[in-house]
């Protein structure tokens, strides 16, 4: 009589199959999408290149960075980038968390009106910006200034008047879904016993938002911080599409500083080190973020 023994399993099959095999394509098109450009950035920063001279090369090592830090323009541009990143993110937060507490509540339509609410952060920025630019904010035939002619004021020439709150809020409305989400999908790890038990207990609206809900998402508002103001650095598109960095210098930011750089002035070499020096703010800002998120991390394990 015999018995069917199960097959001792061998070391390779122990370990599953070899997802290297797998991941190997998909890992190596993100190298050469992301690293190859970035390593071609760090190359030209340290060289005098400039497409209407290209004979005129070499290595100036850091006279490109030092050109670029020494430039008033540069100033401008990175005061401007960061209002405009600050004021994003504190719109989109703010407007997103409150968007994120109204849909936790359950109503009719609720499927419907989510759907509509995402809407916006599918939409290619250079379509938005024309919406707003045209549809909108135009001062003879765009939405606001037939509001304004029906309410008897005078349009308003948003884009010439206003620029950098008209782009602030041309981002805002793009990234508000984001936000939104994220911090939707953090608040329904909520226990709704616990909104229960504190209204059992007389606390009223403001204060189940002030001390449930908003601490219960201090890490995932952490997490949207961060990956806003990663995204939100880069923002280009709608400069261009809109204002093109004016009326003057007034929505110049440092993306679009860098595309002056080197398809006006034709200059390789200080793009280049503009675009070096922004990827070094993105990390240094997103490393702050993290090490506040580690931060409210360890608080709430305490």
């Amino acid at each position: 009589m015999t018995t069917n023994l199960p097959r001792p399993r061998t070391r390779s099959s122990a370990r599953g199959p070899n997802t290297l095999w797998l991941l190997g394509p998909a890992m190596l098109v993100l190298i050469v999408w992301t690293q190859v450009p970035f390593l071609l950035s760090i190359y030209y920063s340290f060289q005098r290149y400039n497409l209407l001279y290209p004979d005129r090369k070499g290595f100036v090592g850091l006279a490109n960075f030092a050109s670029l830090i020494t430039d008033p323009i540069f100033r401008v541009s990175l005061i401007h980038t960061l209002v405009l990143v600050g004021s994003v993110l504190l719109v989109t937060v703010a407007v997103g968390l409150l968007l994120a507490v109204l849909f936790y509540q359950e109503f009719p339509g609720r499927a419907l009106a989510r759907t509509l609410v995402i809407s916006p952060f599918f939409v290619m920025p250079v379509v938005s910006a024309l919406v707003w630019k045209n549809m909108l904010m135009h001062p003879v035939y765009g939405l606001f200034a037939w509001i304004a002619n029906s309410l008897g004021f005078k349009p308003v020439d948003w884009l010439a008047q206003y620029p950098m709150l008209s782009i602030i809020l041309i981002v805002s409305w793009q990234w508000i879904p984001f936000a939104m989400l994220l911090t939707l999908t953090g608040l329904q790890s909520l226990s709704r016993e616990q909104l229960e038990a504190a209204k059992i207990d007389g606390a009223n609206a403001w204060q189940e938002f002030r001390y449930i809900i908003v601490p219960h998402l201090a890490q995932t508002l952490s997490v949207v911080i961060m990956l806003e103001t990663i995204f939100l650095l880069t923002i280009f598109a709608e400069i261009y599409t809109t204002t093109s960095g004016g009326p003057g210098l007034e929505t110049t930011t440092l993306p679009y500083l860098i595309y002056l750089k080197g398809f006006n002035d034709n200059n390789i070499g200080i793009a280049s080190a503009g675009a070096v020096f922004a990827v070094i703010l993105a990390n240094l800002v997103a490393i702050f973020v993290l090490r506040l998120i580690g931060r409210n991390l360890q608080g709430a394990r305490r």
